[in-house]
């Protein structure tokens, strides 16, 4: 009997649930979205590759802001604190009550939802009152924060917890709501966008981990869609080529690095498909002579024989033709016996490590801050932004932005991040410029370096937590190019790569370390023949042949 009972309230819920949603879409197709081109989605959810690197910096642990963790049960204690603020919104309005406003939000639905990349899964009712509990409570969160330029919100660690919230991408509330409410309040839209900028602009220089410059951007509050669209304006410079997004391809990059050896190599095309073709040839065949040579050229010891003699081989005349198909032919073979072995006995699982294996690069090749700074590289800091970030050749300097980091910056720079890759339209600067910092600091070392030169303002435990901060944030979902960030990554590397000192070393590594299997496979064969002399000589007594006549001496 419970189960029937509990079968049909089910049906029941399931029934309401697909009613409202038909009369959600009738309703959304009938009203006219005029706003609709004027508002693009600006709130999105964090991509899924991102979210798992680290959830607490995207998953708010205090306030819901907004419709998309607002029915979390672990977030119902701030309900009261922003059902009173609620309140006294409403005592601030004196003859007027907040139910008006809702009024007036109702007819901005479609406005609203237009923001939001997910489908908001309730009435238009529900809608309008979340966004004038939520608004009041943020307007009163932010009003510390116009007030006389020098004054400092003391830190509190509830109070850090709140504004970490706030500042993630899926916390985000319109500001066009916020600038309806304070307009209600003052009756004056301009009295409104004043109060507003000298909030966000206080928060900004609250939480944001680059200076404002005196030169910064004029950025207009009603021209951003949320705070967080705030932050990435006034830090992320605005470029002229906005158009270029360079994603790049594993498969195409590697057609144009063989074009590129093609061409450097008089066309050796018809010797690596002559290879090929007998490759196959042989490798139809599995008996006798062939099968015991097929072994002994992939076996482990002959692959770093013959990996050792190719760049003396290379530079020999007559030679140089047959080096980029030769080389390509056996190491792909090499590849491929690899490849094999090291393929799981299920198919299934193979598929979905394709799948879910991170991006092909992770990480700059930029050397670390202690490696440049041994090879003669000075770290200056500057005060103009990201867009400050450069490398001097003939000074050997390199500029880098002054970044001010503490409880909240990893949270801040990590969301900024997230909202730069989904609402992308040009160069993903940010983005860039986290890789950049990964690449350099490796270390705690790496971080004090840049501490004494005053590029760095650790106001963390430790340096070693500032790299790690940084090594954290690894994750991209795309290789991307932003071209002043790549000219400096290109010139650091040119002048360190062409250090005698780095040079000698990458020599080292080259021919000595590298060859490391070689001379330990040459070494086995010479303790054989030691052995087998040995051998010989205990039963032939070798000390005979070698013994000298003390009458010769």
């Amino acid at each position: 009997m419970s189960s029937l009972r509990y079968t049909i309230s089910h049906d029941s819920k399931s029934n309401s649930d697909e009613l409202r949603w038909v009369i959600q879409i009738r309703r959304t197709l009938e009203e006219e979205l005029e706003d609709d081109g004027e508002l693009p989605v600006s709130i999105f959810n964090v991509p899924k590759l991102l979210m798992v690197s680290d959830p607490d910096s995207y998953v708010p642990q205090q306030v819901a802001i907004g419709p998309y963790h607002y029915w979390r049960p672990e977030l119902y204690e701030m309900e009261r604190y922003k059902l009173a603020a609620a309140k006294r919104f409403q005592k601030q309005l004196q003859n007027l009550r907040l139910e008006k406003f809702v009024q007036q939000l109702t007819k901005l639905e479609q406005r609203i939802r237009a923001c939001y990349h997910k489908f908001l899964d309730f009435n238009g009712e529900t809608l309008a009152w979340m966004m004038a509990v939520d608004a009041s409570f943020l307007l009163e969160f932010l009003q510390v924060y116009a007030i006389e330029e020098g004054s400092k919100v003391p830190g509190k660690s509830a109070h850090n917890a709140i504004l970490r919230d706030i500042v993630m991408l899926e916390n985000q509330l319109p500001l066009f709501v916020l600038r309806e409410m304070l307009e209600f309040k003052f009756t004056s839209l301009e009295d409104a966008d004043d109060l507003l900028f000298l909030m966000v602009i206080g928060l900004f220089k609250e939480l944001s981990p680059f200076q404002l410059m005196d030169d910064h951007p004029n950025v207009q509050v009603s021209e951003c869609a949320h705070l967080l669209d705030f932050f990435y304006d006034m830090i992320v410079p605005k470029l002229e080529q906005q158009s270029d997004i360079v994603e790049v391809d594993e498969a195409h990059q590697l057609e144009e690095e063989q074009e590129e050896n093609e061409k450097s190599t008089s066309n050796p095309n018809y010797v690596k498909r002559f290879l090929s073709e007998l490759w196959k040839l042989l490798s139809k065949i599995n008996k006798g002579p062939v099968r015991l040579i097929k072994k002994v050229l992939l076996s482990r010891p002959v692959r770093f024989i013959i990996k050792l003699p190719w760049t003396i081989i290379s530079n020999l005349p007559g030679l140089k033709i047959l080096k980029v198909p030769v080389e390509s032919f056996f190491f792909s073979l090499l590849d491929k016996e690899e490849e094999e072995e090291e393929k799981p006995e299920n198919g299934d699982s193979s598929s979905n490590s394709l799948i879910n294996r991170p991006p092909l690069v992770e990480e700059i090749a930029i050397p670390s801050v202690s490696e440049l700074f041994d090879s003669g590289v000075r770290f200056l800091p500057t005060n103009k932004g990201i867009s400050s970030i450069a490398f001097d050749t003939k000074t050997r300097t390199f500029h880098l932005p002054t970044i001010n980091l503490d409880v909240n910056t990893e949270v801040l720079l990590r969301n900024l991040v997230a909202y730069e890759v989904s609402a992308a339209s040009g160069q993903l600067v940010l983005t860039r410029y986290t890789e950049l910092m990964n690449g350099i600091i490796d270390s705690e070392e790496d971080v004090k370096i840049l501490r004494e030169k005053g590029i760095v303002q650790n106001h963390l435990k430790s340096d070693e937590e500032v790299a790690n901060m940084w090594n954290g944030m690894n994750r991209s979902l795309r290789l991307t190019k932003v071209t002043f960030l790549d000219e400096a990554i290109e010139d650091v590397n040119k002048y360190y790569n062409g250090r005698i000192k780095v040079k000698a070393w990458k020599l080292m590594k080259l021919y000595v370390f590298s060859s490391w299997q070689c001379l330990t496979f040459l070494a086995a064969i010479l303790l054989l023949l030691l052995m087998t002399l040995q051998a010989f000589c205990s039963v032939y007594t070798c000390s005979r042949i070698f013994q000298v006549d003390a009458t010769d001496e």
